[in-house]
């Protein structure tokens, strides 16, 4: 397996930010994991550390509906952020929702690599994490 990641969860749902988490280190697939409950706190974080590609996650799980900036705003200011940040970043959207408009409003962004349906498993977790670690 390649050189672990640095794991970005942004959701508000403390139960699913607990089971990603733990999945992750149970298996020791991340080199560091951040945890963030809404858009805003991501976004901020991202900016802070711009600079830096070590600090910078290499996977976001981004959920939909969030307080304060849901997914949908967030991926509008990650995408104008986009070209100053120094590597490549994989964004999963991860949600309840199974609305068409959502799922179609998803594929119109280039910078999300799946829409994934929420419960999703730890092995789902993993597996997408195992995967790109392999890609390194």
């Amino acid at each position: 397996m390649g050189k672990a990641v640095v794991i970005c969860i942004i959701d508000d749902d403390d139960v699913y930010q607990y089971t990603v988490t733990r999945a992750l280190k149970s298996d020791s697939l991340a080199k560091k994991i951040l945890v963030f409950s809404d858009g805003e706190e991501a976004l901020d974080f991202m900016i802070d550390n711009i600079a830096s590609n070590d600090s910078l996650p290499d996977v976001i799980f981004l959920d939909i509906n969030m307080p304060i900036m849901d997914g949908w705003q967030f991926l509008e200011e990650y995408v104008k952020l986009k070209p100053r940040v120094g590597k490549q970043i994989t964004i999963y959207m991860v949600t309840s929702s199974v609305d068409p408009v959502d799922v179609d409003r998803a594929a119109k962004f280039s910078e999300i690599s799946d829409y994934l349906v929420k419960p999703i498993q730890p092995d789902q977790i993993r597996e997408l994490v195992a995967a790109m670690n392999s890609k390194e």
